[in-house]
């Protein structure tokens, strides 16, 4: 999976309406009664605004932990990657989303993809590697209009 990467602009607020009880999935509810004020999904999603980016996924090699080509993904630099973390790394001169995985014994570290028809990625010395960012959200598009 390749990304397209875009700095993280907060120099706006973005203010919706909030459904601050949720949304049940189960039987209706009057959503109305539950609408407060609102929620500014720069706050919401954005710890660390200085290191946040955000990246469009591209390919299906993360489709089993649910990301999916097109999909807006928020990225944190600032945030140490541990093992099972979904990163963006950057390996031998491309970018990449896979899951980290670190051998028991801290002697190996491997690029995971989410996807059967992808091989594991053996990081080793001779890579020029470095975890460049932690997958914080993905956000998916519902309706494909």
């Amino acid at each position: 999976m390749t990304l397209i990467l875009y700095s993280a602009d907060l120099s706006s607020e973005l203010s919706l309406t909030y459904a601050d009880g949720g949304i049940r999935a189960g039987f209706p509810s009057p959503a109305q009664d539950y609408l407060s004020d609102s929620i500014d999904l720069n706050r919401e999603l954005v710890r660390h605004p200085a290191t946040t980016f955000y990246a469009r996924a591209v390919g299906d090699s993360m489709k089993g932990c649910g990301i999916d080509d097109g999909d807006l993904l928020v990225i944190d630099k600032s945030i140490d990657p541990h093992d099972g973390d979904i990163v963006v790394a950057f390996i031998d001169g491309e970018f990449t989303l896979k899951k980290v995985r670190i051998d028991p014994d801290g002697s190996c570290l491997w690029l995971i993809p989410a996807n059967d028809d992808y091989p594991p990625i053996k990081v080793t010395e001779e890579n020029n590697f470095i975890v460049w960012g932690v997958l914080t959200y993905n956000i998916k598009r519902q309706l494909r209009r």
